[in-house]
């Protein structure tokens, strides 16, 4: 509310990593400059859900895409596991983005009359995702994800040291995709092009 306050009588930008209209928060943004009578103009960039189609599979066959978080202790939240399945079910492939947490507060540190402080930036890895969504497997046991199921990660996609690996869960799972940002596709019923395309990133023996 303080900058749209600003943004009627001086220009003000908001910054963010990837394409504005991705996410939802800057969707309410506009609602809300709207409402205020704030003019706004976007400028759109690319993200990892237009960059992902480096990998190959042809992004208008995507079915949901969905957001893996981290687990925290006893805190497994599933709801991504419905969104795959119906994925699957449609023979869909699953974008899968993968938790970042920055600038995350210390509540040990806060409970402990410390004052605020942060916790150092964490980002997700393809290998974290997939421990991750087979650990969900293994309670739900539905048969919506398995070690041999076929999926892509990807690593800095767009950048020179971009990685890019196409293989199953068990493979992807011990192979070293760098430094962040990280995302993953589980693939779904490939058409001859994607197929021939991935056979080009398959994970090296």
């Amino acid at each position: 509310d303080a900058f749209l306050y600003e943004a009627k009588c001086a220009e003000v930008r908001v910054l963010v990593v990837g394409d504005p209209l991705c996410a939802t928060t800057h969707t309410d943004l506009i609602l809300r400059a709207i409402d205020k009578g704030v003019d706004y103009k976007v400028i759109h960039n690319a993200s990892a859900m237009s960059a992902a189609a480096s990998c190959g599979l042809q992004q208008y066959q995507m079915g949901y895409t969905v957001s893996i978080p981290w687990f925290e202790g006893d805190w497994k939240p599933d709801s991504f596991y419905y969104r795959i399945k119906y994925n699957k079910n449609g023979g869909m492939p699953t974008r899968c983005l993968l938790d970042i947490k920055v600038k995350e507060p210390d509540y040990e540190s806060l409970a402990k009359g410390k004052g605020i402080k942060y916790l150092p930036p964490r980002f997700m890895t393809v290998n974290i995702a997939i421990e991750q969504l087979l650990e969900i497997e293994g309670i739900r046991n539905e048969g919506v994800l398995s070690a041999d199921a076929e999926a892509v990660g990807m690593a800095r996609l767009g950048q020179d040291t971009q990685q890019i690996v196409y293989g199953t869960l068990a493979q992807l799972l011990s192979c070293d995709f760098g430094g962040p940002l990280h995302c993953l596709a589980l693939c779904g019923e490939l058409h001859p092009l994607e197929v021939q395309f991935l056979e080009h990133l398959r994970v090296k023996a």
